[in-house]
Parts: structure tokens; C-alpha cells; sequence
């Protein structure tokens, strides 16, 4: 009871937090940031209490699909608090705050008893890697969509006044390749412990996945070469990130949403 109170807590924060911060940027006012960063850290530490009440089982660890997803915000989420201490990264939390709400609420509706693993630390170093480069290239992503949205009203000379709560174009994209190249190396990490450290990589149930994921790996490795020796950037830069961060979606959240809810149900 104490870790669904958690959950509930942490939801209802994370939407009350996603509509305050909508409305300022809406009503064009200036955000209070210590205090909503503040009260961001406090959503989190709840939080982590509800996902350790869902996540640790006496029979191992529940790395189910919805388990995984509030998992993973909650991980995206820390990630950019403690980035946003010194980057302008904190408008990210329009688009987390109520993803993380939604996560935490299908967590708590989803009853599958499938996902539970005992993990060795070295395949929970490999979860862990795994976890950590999904969230660093899933803020790449949000990013990237706010590179699209700042140059095309610059371009089109619209909305410029929503402009000013974002940073400098040219700051916006080399933040943009900063992170693609902490979750590049992340990934690469994460694709080398599974061949090491997992029996079959390409097993039945891992092909995909590892498939998926090699092709975001050789896409994001792309762009960053692009990026080097043609200068890419902008537009160009926001498609190969899209197009890497569809392959990583497909990797972990197709092949187990296949596995664990349309197959289960067939």
C-alpha cells in the first residue's frame, strides 16, 4: 500500500508540475525555475519509491513493459533536472511531466507478472547501460523536436515570443550533438555487454531487439560522421535523430510490446 500511495503521489504531482509549467510558457509569464526544480526533485524521490515498491519482487526484478517505461522517465527525468542546474534543458519537462504520469499510471493498471528476471551484475550492468542509453537519446530526441520547432518559427518569423524561454539556435544544436554523443556511447556500450555477457544475442527473443538496436547504433553513428565531415545540421540533423530514435523505440518497446501484451493475447 505504502509504494501504490507513492505512485499516486508521484503521478498527480507530475501533472500538477506539466500544467503549471504549461501555463507559464502559455501566458508567456517567467518560471520561478529553484522552486519548480525543486519541487521536480520531490516528484522524483516519490517517485523512486513507488518504482522500487513495482520493480523489486521477492522473486527478482519486474522489467515488464509498463515497469520499464516509468523506469526509464524516471531515469530521463534525473537526467535532465540535474542537466538543467546548468543548461537550458528544463522546457524538456513540457513533453516528461506528463509522459511520466501516464507511465506511472499504466504501471499501476498493468498486471502482468511477465519480465521478472534474476539478474546477475552483469547482465544488470547491461540493463543498466541499456537503460541509460535509451534515456540520453530519448532527450536527444526532445531536443531535436525543439531544434524543429525554434527553426521553423525563425524561419517563418511566427510565434517569436515562445522563442525567448529557449537558448540560442546554435547552443540549442550543440547540445543537441552533446547528447547524441553521450548515448552513442552509451548504446555502443550496451550492444558490446549483451555479446559478452548474454548466452545468444540472437536468440528468438533478443533478434529483434538486437537488430534494432544495431541499426539505430549505425544511424546515430551516421549522423555524427555527417556531422564531422559535412557539417550537418539543422533539419537534417533533427531527421537522422528522428529516424535513429525509431529504430531504438522498435528495439526495446516494439519487440516487447510484441512479446509481452499482442502475443500473450493471441
Amino acid at each position: 500500500m505504502p509504494f501504490l500511495i507513492a505512485n499516486i503521489i508521484a503521478a498527480l504531482l507530475y501533472a500538477a508540475l506539466s500544467v503549471y509549467l504549461a501555463r507559464q510558457v502559455l501566458q508567456q509569464k517567467d518560471l520561478n525555475l529553484s522552486a519548480f526544480l525543486t519541487a521536480v526533485s520531490i516528484a522524483l524521490l516519490v517517485h523512486a519509491v513507488g518504482i522500487y515498491g513495482v520493480s523489486v519482487k521477492p522473486d527478482g526484478i519486474q522489467l515488464s513493459f509498463f515497469t520499464v517505461s516509468s523506469q526509464i522517465f524516471w531515469v530521463i527525468n534525473v537526467i535532465v533536472l540535474l542537466s538543467s542546474l546548468k543548461k537550458a534543458l528544463h522546457n524538456l519537462f513540457i513533453f516528461l511531466l506528463p509522459c511520466s504520469a501516464i507511465a506511472i499510471v499504466t504501471t499501476l493498471f498493468s498486471h502482468t507478472e511477465s519480465g521478472i528476471l534474476q539478474l546477475s551484475y552483469t547482465l544488470a550492468g547491461h540493463v543498466i547501460l541499456s537503460i541509460l542509453a535509451y534515456s540520453l537519446l530519448t532527450i536527444a530526441t526532445l531536443q531535436a523536436m525543439l531544434l524543429a520547432y525554434q527553426n521553423h518559427h525563425l524561419k517563418s518569423k511566427s510565434n517569436l515570443q515562445y522563442l525567448r524561454y529557449l537558448p540560442p539556435l546554435q547552443t540549442m544544436e550543440a547540445l543537441l550533438f552533446e547528447l547524441i554523443w553521450a548515448g552513442e556511447i552509451l548504446l555502443t556500450l550496451s550492444i558490446l555487454s549483451g555479446f559478452i555477457f548474454l548466452d545468444n544475442i540472437f536468440a528468438q527473443h533478443l533478434v529483434h531487439k538486437t537488430v534494432f538496436s544495431m541499426a539505430a547504433w549505425l544511424v546515430y553513428g551516421f549522423l555524427l560522421f555527417g556531422k564531422y565531415k559535412m557539417g550537418w545540421r539543422g533539419n537534417i540533423a533533427v531527421r537522422w535523430t528522428l529516424a535513429g530514435f525509431l529504430f531504438l523505440m522498435l528495439a526495446y518497446f516494439g519487440s516487447k510490446l510484441v512479446l509481452e501484451i499482442i502475443l500473450q493475447k493471441a
